[in-house]
């Protein structure tokens, strides 16, 4: 097990609270220049903590809209409940629990308008309560909150996209012999959320099982109102064992027995809680021949392993089987997501395919439009067959295409032809710094 190994695969003990989030210095900036700085998440990344501690040294009044006193002040007197500490910041914990008073804040700043007047936190994307458009638009910023990442775990503020962009000038590669195939079916298995990714394997599937059951019993019943909310356990659990695929509203409607017209809105109740998220397809101005359905993702790796039965020792035996891909390419997503938050890169997320079956898992794309292709694989060795897409994607582009990497389970780094490397997984978190004149 990697508790039992190297401090580097970060199964360490560390106390949740203790653990600096990467992006705590842009919510810093975020909360000295905004009126209303939002911090979104699923529930139980760690959004209340990471509020609790930007306020910590500040003047300011925490209140939690899980409670029920709080909650009905706010419903009884959004405007009165907007407006009670104005003299310092006013952090409301879980403002989804009542959408009315969005438009009280709104109000509240059109007499004092300072930044730094409200941090509030969100368990579900907040665009799509009613009124929330009209109400945030120009007032707020919004700060997106993962699970831990890896470089999190350890106090390191890893930057992947940012030495990817540098990789044409790399002089050598790292080899990264610690890491076994093993280690990374253990990390696609095990949760990022601060409570439990350092806890047994029977404590964490006990939380994770009443996470799931919480969340879908009254969070997205509650935001989502869609009819028959019982369905989303059981396209929760499809989308677990499909992790990592693109979207097929029609097979889904076909394994579930629901109309097919009804699929996207359920997606989409899942999606507003933050229990998955889609990767879009990646397209081309030069050529038409891109496929536009986007992939869709469990936002944590050791949820969607629990809900589709998946560990390690079955993975190991089974590396091949499309459970095990589809984990250890959601980790890799799931990394780079977290990463986007603080990265030197302001990088979009997607992946590509064409109609002729050319694909590449995940696709980086920077404001100059220039673009990385990352394949991921479970293997631990590379064949040229695995760079095919990445080489399409590489002559489809020409200068634009900055560099290629195959990712893999093995521990060899080598340069594989024009912009294209393979590279271990862990190089998402253990890439060498970087100085500012390299990028």
């Amino acid at each position: 097990m990697i508790a039992n190994r190297q401090p580097h695969c970060y199964a360490r003990h560390v106390a949740a609270e203790l653990v600096r989030r990467n992006l705590r210095p842009l919510a810093e900036e975020t909360l000295a220049h905004a009126p209303i700085t939002v911090i979104s998440g699923a529930r139980q990344v760690g959004k209340s903590t990471l509020m609790r501690q930007l306020v910590a040294d500040r003047e300011a009044r925490i209140v939690n809209l899980d409670s029920a006193v709080d909650r009905a002040a706010a419903e009884r007197d959004p405007d009165g409940f907007a407006s009670q500490f104005p003299q310092g910041i006013l952090a409301i914990d879980e403002i989804q629990r009542v959408p009315e008073l969005l438009l009280a804040l709104k109000n509240s700043l059109e007499t004092d308008r300072r930044p730094g007047r409200f941090l509030i936190t969100g368990s579900a994307d907040l665009l799509t309560l009613r009124g929330s458009q009209e109400s945030l638009a120009g007032r707020a910023e919004t700060i997106a909150l993962h699970g831990l990442s890896r470089g999190e775990i350890v106090g390191r503020a890893e930057d992947f996209a940012r030495y990817l962009w540098s990789l044409p000038q790399t002089r050598s590669l790292a080899d990264l012999p610690e890491w076994t195939r093993r280690d990374y079916l253990e990390l696609a298995t095990r949760s990022s959320f601060p409570e439990v990714y350092d806890a047994s394997e029977r404590r964490r599937d006990q939380w994770l099982g009443n996470y799931v059951d919480r969340v879908l019993g009254k969070d997205t019943t509650d935001i989502s109102g869609v009819q028959f909310p019982d369905r989303l356990g059981p396209l929760l659990r499809v989308l677990a064992a499909q992790n990592a695929t693109e979207f097929a509203a029609a097979q889904i409607s076909r394994l579930l027995d629901v109309p097919v017209r009804s699929v996207p809105a359920y997606v989409k109740a899942l999606r507003d809680v933050f229990l998955v998220s889609q990767v879009p397809a990646w397209g081309n101005n030069l050529t038409a021949r891109a496929v536009s359905r986007p992939k869709v993702i469990l936002a944590d790796t050791g949820l969607a392993a629990f809900l589709c039965g998946a560990d390690v020792d079955g993975l190991e035996r089974d590396i091949s089987s499309t459970a095990t891909g589809g984990l250890v390419e959601g980790l890799v997503v799931s990394e780079l997501a977290k990463q986007r938050g603080w990265s030197a890169i302001d990088f979009s997320l997607n992946h590509y395919r064409d109609r002729d079956g050319n694909e590449v898992d995940v696709v980086l794309e920077n404001r100059r439009r220039q673009v990385v292709g990352i394949e991921v694989k479970a293997t631990v060795s590379v064949t040229g067959k695995h760079a095919r897409g990445l080489e399409v994607l590489r002559d489809r582009v020409g200068d634009r295409f900055v560099a290629g990497v195959v990712l893999h389970t093995g521990t060899r780094a080598l340069p594989f032809g024009d912009r294209i490397w393979a590279l271990p997984i862990a190089a998402l978190w253990e890439h060498p710094d970087l100085t500012e004149e390299s990028v």
